[in-house]
């Protein structure tokens, strides 16, 4: 099984940024750990701040792979061609979010992006990566 993880804009702050919202740990120092969980899957990862190359992230994967798990950042509220970039591909792709995004300010309450993928998770911190992995096991 192969697995894309997406992170977009900011999240390669994490462990520095706001920790009382998303932590103190590195997004590195946790995907090294979420590797050693999934040894029989072939789990790779991707950040970007830029929207087009998080949108060629999406084409490259999105038809020869078991599933992306995409953490849109702001562009979850914002961005219609990261919608139309995962409607326009084959494979599973779950939305995940370290917070609740809904226990937050206003304008995050909307994500343009979950009405096009498979699920959400979100509220768990860096924990909803590993249950957005699970997710793929069981289907």
């Amino acid at each position: 099984m192969r697995i894309l993880i997406i992170n977009g804009p900011n999240l390669n702050l994490l462990g520095v940024r706001e920790k009382s919202i998303y932590g103190s740990e590195s997004f590195e120092t946790f995907f090294t750990e979420l590797k050693g969980s999934f040894t029989s899957i072939e789990l790779e990862y991707f950040q970007s701040n830029i929207e087009g190359k998080i949108i060629d992230k999406i084409h490259e994967y999105g038809f020869n792979s078991d599933g992306i798990i995409i953490n849109a950042g702001a562009y979850t509220h914002t961005s219609i061609a990261i919608r139309d970039a995962i409607s326009g591909v084959n494979t599973k792709v779950v939305e995940v979010h370290i917070s609740n995004t809904l226990t937050r300010e206003d304008f995050r309450h909307k994500s343009v992006i979950g009405p096009v993928c498979n699920g959400c998770i979100m509220g768990f911190g860096l924990e909803s990566y590993k249950l957005a992995i699970q997710s793929f096991l069981n289907t």
